[in-house]
């Protein structure tokens, strides 16, 4: 595996190398400290991940993963500060597939990026699913309501592969986890509001009253049955 690291801070990069050495030995890293050269990489060399830094010193991280996603579908995981939920939304819109916070915990760092090679080889293992007038095929996850696609990250069609098979049923904070990066850790609920939010503002007509994506405080989420 080849992971492709855009960030301007070495010791970030050193970070990131050191830990794929020591828990992931087979998996190569290239790296690049400018956003154009970045985006020069994704294209000749191929990456199974894209880490991507926000903030770069020649050109946006936003305009990186714009230009990334005119050519190539590679699953990219950006990396923001604790306080920028406005930019990992952003970020997530114009085609992110997972974040991470500054400062961040190698293992999770590592769990996340696993976690988005095995689901870019997972599509397709499950029949399509329906639940009131929404339709979700789990190759591509691949989301219409009323036949009506409506576009979905992977990371966004896995949560709602959860909630349509568990219709009715809360999915926990911790089942989500195991189906997103294979583990639990604290601070999982925070990751989740900002996935549950985006999918509400896709599904919802007013996602601050929701009505098909529900919450079960301190427990998990739910996708409302139709009466």
């Amino acid at each position: 595996m080849k992971i492709l690291i855009i960030e301007d801070d070495e010791q970030i990069i050193e970070a990131i190398s050191l830990a794929l050495e020591i828990r992931w030995p087979e998996a190569a890293v290239v790296s690049a400290r400018l956003g154009e050269k970045g985006v020069q990489l994704v294209e000749t060399e191929k990456p199974d991940v894209v880490v991507l830094d926000l903030g770069l010193p020649d050109i946006s991280g936003f305009d990186v993963l714009k230009q990334i996603r005119l050519f190539s579908d590679v699953p990219v995981l950006i990396l923001t500060v604790r306080s920028e939920e406005a930019s990992i939304v952003k970020g997530l819109e114009w085609g992110a597939d997972d974040y991470a916070t500054k400062p961040f915990k190698q293992l999770e760092l590592l769990a996340r990026i696993k976690a988005l090679l095995r689901r870019r080889g997972a599509a397709g293992v499950e029949p399509p699913l329906t639940v009131d007038d929404l339709t979700l095929d789990p190759a591509g996850f691949r989301l219409t309501r009323s036949g009506q696609e409506i576009e979905l990250t992977r990371t966004e069609g896995i949560i709602m592969f959860r909630l349509m098979k568990n219709a009715g049923r809360v999915v926990s904070h911790s089942e989500f986890a195991e189906a997103l990066w294979g583990t639990d850790y604290p601070g999982i609920s925070d990751s989740l509001k900002v996935y549950i939010r985006r999918l509400r503002e896709k599904l919802e007509e007013d996602p601050s009253q929701p009505k098909r994506i529900l919450n079960k405080a301190g427990a998990g989420y739910f996708l409302a049955r139709p009466d």
